[in-house]
């Protein structure tokens, strides 16, 4: 029988109560066997439970349980998958892990493409490697919503953007999904001369036809590093480029929105930026369920901020100086914010230090992908203020440490000055800027 270490347990939970305890084991629910974290979450639905557990002593306890649907024992596995990781069967021509130089840690090298991803995580999956098990589990268990790599719903191109010959295929599975009403999310990586143009406006129009259940599909610019030798020739995209793909979305949209008021298509916020075009109005973006893939985040940013500026109280006491350190991306939003807030408390000075993202090459302008080490050579030598502000999205999740291991510590030694994790809503950027030493 399979077992499941239990890493940690939560105060005041039913686990708790129970005196279930770290590296005591799970060995079954309701007398079955849990394979992996979708049969746990499914069996805990119920009700009423009993649950086996074996004690580091080696004790075995059956304990009965009666808790509300919705509520959770409490548990923490040490393998939060309690399997193990499916790797990726594709050999994508834009795949970012490819562009990977050596010497990273190992976790960066792993490509993931396991469909229990998407439902912990909110991991995008291209179905290739979902078994029908899977997929029968998925159905049967609601479990929702799946975020789906689509890139192409042409079988042949997507065979090719794959590198696998049963990726076309893998199309089919999203019918069977719609079929059992379970929400999707869609994602389209764009790469110039390959999946745009025509090709673009064939896929949005092929996936709308599963709204209601695909609720949302993002349309992301391929991110090109520079290290490239030796596979697939990819092009960037030019302003034009960028202002046929707003053109052919924003069509996509308005039909949309007519049957369904759902906008259902979205732009990354690059797209914009690079077509130098304004960031659409917040009803846009429904909501925002792809703020993941960058869609819509410069606007909620802003308008998150804005409004707490505008019920902050103006305080002259307020002083100081700060720089924020970014990615080229969203460094002119920054400024703007910065300004207005330098506006209403006039004794405080906010710089906005946009870094250059030498480690994987300058098309690379995402906070996510600096490292420590371009951080710490653009800001030395710097008039930095009493405090560096750095996004919460340069970090690993869960830890101070940046993509090359350089932590906030390192970068506080290198730079002499105390170092300011921001988290990514728009009251902690102005907690973060008038916060006082």
């Amino acid at each position: 029988m399979k077992t499941h270490k239990i890493r940690s347990v939560q105060k005041d939970s039913i686990a708790e109560e129970l005196e279930i305890e770290n590296g005591d084991e799970l060995l079954s629910i309701n007398g079955q066997e849990v394979k992996d974290v979708f049969d746990y979450r499914y069996l805990c639905l119920e009700e009423e439970l009993t649950v086996l557990i074996r004690k580091a002593n080696g004790e075995e306890w059956e304990l009965d349980i009666e808790k509300d649907e919705e509520e959770e024992l409490g548990i923490e596995f040490e393998n939060p998958m309690m399997d193990d990781y499916r790797s990726c069967s594709n050999n994508c021509i834009f795949c970012f892990i490819d562009q990977m130089p050596p010497g990273m840690r190992d976790t960066l090298y792993f490509k993931d493409d396991d469909s229990r991803l998407s439902f912990l995580q909110g991991n995008y999956v291209t179905l290739t490697n979902m078994k029908d098990e899977d997929l029968e589990r998925v159905i049967t268990y609601h479990l929702a919503p799946i975020n789906i790599s689509v890139h192409t719903t042409n079988p042949e191109l997507r065979n090719r953007m794959l590198h696998n010959r049963f990726a076309g295929e893998a199309l089919k599975k999203i019918d069977r999904l719609y079929d059992a009403g379970i929400p999707m999310n869609g994602q389209i990586v764009l790469c110039k001369g390959i999946n745009d143009g025509e090709e673009l406006s064939r896929t949005i129009e092929d996936l709308s036809a599963y709204l209601p259940h695909m609720g949302s599909l993002s349309v992301v610019p391929v991110g090109l590093t520079r290290f490239r030798e030796g596979l697939y020739p990819l092009e960037p995209f030019e302003k034009e480029d960028a202002i046929d793909v707003l053109e052919r979305i924003h069509k996509a949209q308005e039909q949309c929105f007519l049957k369904w008021e759902n906008h259902f298509v979205h732009a990354s916020d690059e797209w914009y930026l690079l077509a130098g075009e304004e960031i659409p109005e917040a009803e846009n973006y429904d909501g925002y369920p792809q703020l993941a893939n960058g869609v819509g985040m410069m606007r909620l940013l802003h308008d998150e901020f804005m409004e707490e500026l505008e019920k902050a109280e103006e305080d002259l006491a307020l002083h100081g100086e700060k720089t924020m350190c970014c990615g080229m991306l969203i460094a002119p939003l920054l400024k703007k914010l910065a300004a207005a807030c330098m506006e209403k408390f006039p004794n405080l000075r906010l710089h906005v230090l946009p870094v250059r993202n030498d480690f994987f090459g300058e098309r690379i302008t995402v906070s996510g992908l600096l490292t420590g080490q371009d951080v710490i050579a653009q800001c030395k030598g710097k008039p930095l203020g009493t405090s560096l502000l750095i996004t919460s999205n340069m970090l690993r999740f869960g830890e101070n440490v940046l993509l090359d291991d350089v932590t906030v510590a390192d970068l506080e030694k290198e730079l002499g000055v105390k170092v300011t994790v921001v988290g990514p809503a728009g009251r902690d950027l102005l907690e973060a800027m008038t916060a006082q030493p």
